[in-house]
């Protein structure tokens, strides 16, 4: 039978001390019910008392009810003037109602020292301590042993007398902690092997975790090696994040655990939800996916070069290292000016388009799309244009309005004051004139509000659609501010989301076809459903 490893999560305290990541209650509470729902064992929601949040979180949570994952408060051992029962942290820790608590306590000498300032002795006796008063208030008892690889190799002897006094205090599970991220792979059997072989000399059955930061870029590797050596319970968050370079990525280590290593975990009978999750977390904390994240990456089964695709065509194995489904990731076929015919066959037969490889048209696709290149354009975040590309080739396509002309005014009158832009477009729908105009916040937007205001009264469905994200890629520096620039634009409607590009001298034209192409695939799209 395999091993089980035991997953804790704890995107919601630590990885919320990443620069830029914060999560409300609300948010907090979505991701909770999703790694509970995914199969996560533990989930640490912060640290009790900190801050107003953090009091405001564990009393909602109090009325949600987890099925799988067990809750847990964060904190630290007692102060060292404190009593436990007089100590406002782990006061705070029993207030928070939770199945479980984790404290942390200093494993290093020189942090009991020059940190807490008090004796060796000291430090044994407040970990022992703190635990043996919260054990029987709480059904589960997490010890983290902070900054306990630099401990064990500055002193291991005291490091390893730490984790004696947490077995003595009642700690089910010991976890051991790369709190600065120094830590190699290498190191990691050695320190293992003599932890387990103390765990034994002491008589106990304590369970052994790992907890890993990424200053080295090693977090994920590290993880899996003390697995690998004998853990049984790996600590991280969702997508890595944490303070300074982040913590032992979550969605990576799943799929090795249990693709790679043939260890069992919870999430490994909901696993293919892990990429809907990791996408859920960043829109939630609203920044951008990582593309090249591997396995939940946008990137991470995009292929680009013509022979990839064709080898990938007839065996995924060829060029991936587990299928993509799995994980509930996608394969991605790039266009670029890299793309043979197998790339435009399969973008082809994804876009329900008939065309074969010897068809004179297929060659005229491939030409263009090198010329366009050339020009500046790129397809591989902007499929919707290239589909566009595609089905006129093919004759396959309508232009579902004809622009006549636009201008776009910008006026600064007070330079106390933002500028005053207003947008005037006309165009042509099935023959009839419109002539409108809007204003905006600066000229992209002023452009987009009067284009669809345009159209809206003929196609309705536009009211549904909303531009999401607008990039400006200068192409060429030597010119300066005459320079070509590339405009990506991405939009979205009630069911999907897609990117067009526009390239241009003029930062305003070049917006206007990124423009012009995510409105009419929105409109092409609403057509084919229909038919």
């Amino acid at each position: 039978m395999a091993r089980v490893i035991e997953l804790y999560d704890t995107t919601l305290r630590d990885g919320t001390q990443a620069e830029n990541f914060n999560l409300s209650v609300d948010d907090k509470i979505k991701v909770c019910r999703q790694l509970d729902r995914i199969g996560i064992d533990f989930i640490e929601g912060g640290w009790p008392g900190s801050n107003p949040l953090a009091v405001e979180f564990f009393k909602q949570m109090q009325g949600v009810a987890l099925k799988q994952a067990r809750l847990a408060a964060f904190g630290s051992t007692r102060h060292f003037q404190k009593k436990p029962d007089q100590d406002a942290n782990l006061q705070a820790l029993l207030a928070a109602k939770t199945p479980a608590v984790t404290i942390f306590g200093k494993s290093w000498d020189i942090h009991v020292i020059d940190a807490l300032r008090i004796e060796l002795e000291d430090n044994l006796q407040i970990i022992e301590d703190s635990l043996a008063y919260l054990r029987p208030h709480v059904r589960h008892l997490i010890y983290d042993a902070e900054h306990f690889f630099d401990g064990f190799k500055n002193n291991r002897e005291y490091c390893l007398a730490t984790l004696g006094k947490a077995m003595a205090g009642g700690a089910e599970t010991i976890v051991l902690c790369d709190t600065n991220g120094g830590t190699l792979p290498h190191e990691i059997p050695e320190i293992m092997e003599r932890v387990l072989q103390y765990r034994a000399e002491q008589g106990s059955e304590v369970r052994i975790g790992i907890h890993s930061h990424n200053d080295s870029e090693t977090a994920v590797a590290n993880a899996l090696m003390g697995v690998h050596c004998g853990a049984d319970h790996i600590q991280g968050t969702i997508n890595g994040f944490g303070e300074r370079c982040g913590n032992a990525n979550l969605t990576s280590i799943i799929p090795a655990l249990i693709f790679k290593m043939g260890l069992e975990c919870k999430v490994g009978k909901r696993i293919d939800q892990l990429y809907t999750t990791a996408r859920m977390v960043n829109e939630l904390a609203n920044l951008p996916h990582n593309r090249y994240q591997p396995y939940v990456g946008e990137s991470a089964f995009a292929h680009k070069g013509g022979i990839h695709v064709s080898a990938v065509q007839r065996n995924p194995m060829t060029y991936e290292h587990i299928a993509p489904e799995k994980v509930g990731n996608s394969r991605r076929v790039l266009i670029s000016d890299q793309s043979g015919k197998s790339n435009v066959l399969m973008k082809a037969q994804k876009y329900g388009l008939d065309i074969e490889a010897d068809d004179p048209l297929m060659t005229e696709i491939i030409s263009q799309l090198k010329e366009l290149e050339n020009q500046g354009y790129q397809y591989e975040a902007a499929e919707a244009s290239f589909e566009l590309l595609m089905r006129r080739a093919l004759g396959l396509h309508r232009d579902f309005f004809q622009l006549e002309a636009f201008r776009v005014m910008n006026h600064k009158y007070d330079l106390n004051k933002s500028p005053y832009t207003e947008a005037t477009i006309r165009l042509y729908v099935d023959g009839s004139e419109v002539h409108t105009a809007a204003m905006g916040d600066g000229p992209v937007n002023a452009l987009d509000r009067a284009l669809r205001k345009a159209l809206t009264r003929f196609y309705p469905s536009l009211e549904d659609m909303e531009l999401t994200d607008y990039k400006v890629r200068v192409l060429t520096g030597e010119y300066g501010t005459g320079a070509k620039v590339r405009v990506l634009v991405e939009s979205k409607d009630l069911e999907d989301s897609w990117g067009t590009v526009g390239v241009s001298v003029n930062i305003i034209e070049a917006s206007w076809q990124a423009l012009v192409d995510s409105i009419n695939y929105k409109l092409m799209k609403d057509e084919k459903g229909r038919c």
